[in-house]
């Protein structure tokens, strides 16, 4: 399957490259520097140009199915919050129906689903993260929307566990292991039009995810 990665530079993302290359898919990176390209090539990509504050309407031609990894980052301010996490994904969705693209998966975050109860520090974000998630449950679009806790730069374990509601949310997820969890799903219809949310745990994940 021909996938576009978008935020395919990012951390999340540039695993994410690799683990679809590994599943037999034809994974494609859209960035907005050509300086990136040698990262994702050698991930097992290719890739394709495009900037989510512009029209980036070229970058899904011809896929099949989209994954939207990008962020903003923890060190901007909320208009760049606003600007990727909520419009940009939310053009993303709008331009993967559009082109007749059926099969999108967005990855969200623990808290989007509730996020006056956030911290004020992350209201932005979340309030940001869960318009998207509405405006992508609301198209005809496959989806599936992934909600991870919090992020660690440790090597995958290949473990988690899997909820539509985590009772504990405490513990943390290496990036990794959250781009195994997005391969995973693509084409696993049990997660098809649902939500959950997956942290650190005991079990394999093609395990927690059949449990959902």
């Amino acid at each position: 399957m021909k996938v576009l990665v978008i935020g395919a530079n990012g951390q999340v993302g540039t695993h994410l490259i690799t683990k679809l290359a590994e599943r037999g898919h034809e994974p494609v990176g859209m960035i907005r520097d050509t300086d990136q390209v040698k990262a994702i090539e050698d991930a097992g990509g290719k890739t394709v140009l495009g900037d989510l504050e512009k029209d980036f309407s070229q970058a899904l031609y011809g896929c099949e199915a989209v994954i939207f990894a990008a962020g903003s980052g923890p060190h901007t301010g909320a208009d760049k919050t606003i600007m990727i996490d909520q419009e940009g994904a939310i053009k993303a969705v709008d331009e993967a129906k559009q082109q007749g693209i059926k099969r999108f998966v967005m990855l969200s975050t623990v808290g989007s689903d509730y996020p006056e109860k956030g911290p004020d520090e992350m209201k932005p974000y979340l309030y940001a993260k869960k318009r998207a998630d509405e405006h992508l449950k609301a198209t005809n679009l496959t989806y599936t929307i992934l909600r991870p806790g919090r992020l660690s730069n440790d090597p995958g374990t290949g473990k988690i566990r899997a909820s539509e509601t985590l009772e504990d949310k405490s513990g943390q997820i290496p990036r990794e292991d959250v781009a195994a969890v997005l391969a995973e799903v693509l084409e696993n219809e049990h997660t098809f039009n649902r939500s959950f949310e997956v942290l650190d745990g005991d079990l394999n994940i093609s395990d927690a995810i059949g449990q959902l």
